[in-house]
């Protein structure tokens, strides 16, 4: 269907965004669920430990009394059973006592003292035995389950109990669970809503970019004179948007140039074809009279050279431009830029003479070597002189000078004219376009345009330097060829600007 994008952009628009949003979901709770676990389990054992800890010396306290008042083994006091039951209440744990001399009279029961009648958890017994041998504190943890021992002492140097506290970590693992059920709540909300925002998203992207997709085919249909798209947003299909307009408005200028062309083109085609027609048709009247006028028919045939240099510089114009376009390599190698603007100037001496006007090839101070091609080099110095004889004033002077100047060497010519308007100096070098002093003279109005080509293709510039009464000035503007090959970058900025 014209103007809409295909549906499949959307759906993996939304598939790529709810895989995102799942995977995310998925990898945090990988990353976070297990060391949360582990966390847990290690913080709840570090408390039972201190909280062991804590209550040591009370324990000890109690064996310290029945050890005093020669207690019979057995029978404890009810402090003993006090201080297990708030050991108890404080940690939620088992509190068990293991007396060895207890354990020697009496083998069905291991412990002298445990606040639970059930089986004791396994290792208990194992775990407090190590704690009365080695008389050093002790924890250990299997799953779900933290054991830790202390010594207690009486006043002899050895261990007479050993106080054991049992917790099942049941609480780590509900924690855990409800964490792991929160992020599978928040999965089964997140992902809708995730759907919701990319079905959201993908309609507005696409709706924008079906906008500057049927903008493509109106011009496709009308041309580029088809309405501008418009999108103001910052971000990537404004820029999409934004470089279609100015697609759009080169190739608007492309078509105003090209049109510029053909009108040009067939009014300067057909003068000089019309004066020849009409050139040759009167002489071949005149022959087959034998009528025929030799001064005539010798101003007839100057007329006609002259229309035909006219075809024959329109003709090399356009050769140069296809060139260019065709982007046809330069050479690259010192040119001795002295001798070039001798022997262009050398070229125009009949010319000048015809409009009354002298061609002044300033010699440089001493060999001026620029890098280039030496016929594209040759080829801009006629341009520029060609655009001085025609536009500048009859019987003004028309100056060329090479010169160097450190990492440049530069070529001038400079005429006695009124010079170029600033709002023109931009536009000369435009293909196709002709200046306001151009008037009826000959041309495509592309002589400026291939020259600059020329000179950015060899590395170079070509610009307008001077304008009001201080006549036009013109400068070519290339590397030198005894610079290094890469010059600093000031010289670099200072030749292309």
């Amino acid at each position: 269907m014209r103007g809409r994008l295909p549906a499949g952009l959307r759906w993996r628009l939304l598939l790529a965004l709810v895989a995102t949003s799942a995977v995310t979901l998925g990898a945090t709770a990988l990353v976070v669920l297990p060391p949360l676990q582990d966390r847990l389990r290690s913080q709840s054992a570090e408390s039972l430990e201190t909280q062991v800890g804590a209550a040591q010396q009370n324990f000890q306290r109690v064996f310290q009394k029945l050890d005093a008042s020669k207690a019979e083994i057995g029978a404890y006091p009810d402090e003993l059973a006090g201080l297990a039951f708030e050991l108890t209440d404080q940690t939620n744990a088992r509190v068990m006592v293991l007396d060895d001399a207890f354990r020697s009279t009496d083998s069905r029961n291991q412990f002298l003292y445990d606040n639970e009648f059930s089986e004791p958890p396994r290792g208990a017994l194992r775990l407090g035995l190590e704690v009365m041998r080695t008389g050093a504190r002790d924890v250990q943890v299997d799953g779900d389950d933290v054991l830790v021992a202390v010594p207690l002492y009486s006043g002899g140097e050895n261990p007479s109990a050993v106080l054991v506290a049992d917790r099942q970590l049941s609480d780590v693992a509900e924690l855990v669970e409800q964490v792991q059920t929160r992020f599978l709540i928040a999965a089964l909300v997140g992902l809708p809503v995730a759907m919701l925002l990319a079905i959201a998203l993908s309609s507005t992207l696409l709706r924008r970019l079906g906008r500057l997709r049927a903008v493509a085919l109106r011009i496709t249909r009308e041309g580029p004179d088809a309405p501008t798209p418009r999108d103001e947003r910052r971000d990537e299909v404004g820029d999409l948007a934004r470089a279609l307009t100015r697609m759009q408005e080169e190739l608007r200028r492309q078509e105003a140039a090209r049109r510029a062309f053909v009108s040009t083109a067939s009014h300067e085609l057909r003068t000089p074809l019309t004066m020849l027609q009409g050139t040759l048709e009167l002489l071949e009247e005149d022959i087959r009279s034998g009528r025929l006028d030799e001064l005539d028919a010798l101003r007839q045939v100057s007329d006609a050279r002259i229309e035909l240099d006219r075809l024959s510089a329109l003709s090399g114009e356009l050769l140069d431009l296809s060139r260019l376009d065709a982007a046809v390599p330069l050479r690259s190698e010192p040119v001795e830029l002295g001798e070039i603007v001798r022997a262009v100037a050398a070229e125009f001496e009949l010319r000048a003479r015809e409009r009354s006007t002298t061609v002044s090839a300033i010699p440089p101070d001493g060999p001026c070597w620029g890098r280039g091609d030496p016929d594209a080099v040759a080829r801009v110095v006629r341009i520029l002189l060609d655009n001085a004889l025609r536009y500048g004033p009859r019987g003004g002077p028309v100056r060329v000078e090479a010169q160097s100047r450190g990492y440049r060497a530069v070529i001038t010519v400079e005429d006695a004219g009124a010079g170029i308007p600033p709002e023109e100096r931009d536009r000369i070098f435009q293909r196709f376009h002709r200046g306001a002093a151009a008037g009826s003279s000959g041309g495509f109005g592309l002589g400026l345009a291939i020259g600059r080509e020329l000179a950015r293709r060899m590395g170079g510039e070509l610009d307008v330097d001077g304008e009001g009464s201080s006549g036009t000035r013109f400068a070519l503007t290339l590397h030198s060829a005894h610079a290094p090959a890469e010059p600093p970058r000031d010289e670099r900025d200072r030749v292309n600007a």
